[in-house]
């Protein structure tokens, strides 16, 4: 599966420039690595988002996010945002910044 390269643009322009990013194929899409943790990716149009297992209840009580579910289980602590929760800059940043935050929370690999 393709992932949306001006979504991918556009996450790129909102996670840390220091060198500790760096961008993987995976899940038949794209995922962005911090420090060799995932933050976020992309598949298709939507926005992968891993916000850790205490705070996955939070993100899916927003609007646009769903658990992801590739094999009939559950990932956990990973939501995905569908296209209308990312439209909006706003939202988008904040959905990086969520995954940004696990992702730095955790030791580098």
């Amino acid at each position: 599966m393709a992932y949306s390269e001006a979504l991918a643009q556009r996450v790129r322009a909102l996670l840390p420039a220091q060198g500790e990013v760096r961008e993987q194929k995976m899940f038949g899409g794209l995922t962005f690595m911090l420090r060799g943790n995932m933050c976020c990716g992309i598949l298709g149009d939507e926005l992968m988002v891993r916000v850790g297992p205490e705070q996955v209840g939070s993100a899916l009580a927003q609007p646009h996010a769903r658990m992801i579910d590739f094999t009939g289980r559950p990932m956990k602590g990973m939501v995905m945002v569908a296209p209308d929760g990312v439209a909006a800059d706003e939202g988008l940043a904040g959905w990086v910044g969520k995954g940004v935050a696990f992702a730095a929370s955790l030791p580098a690999k």
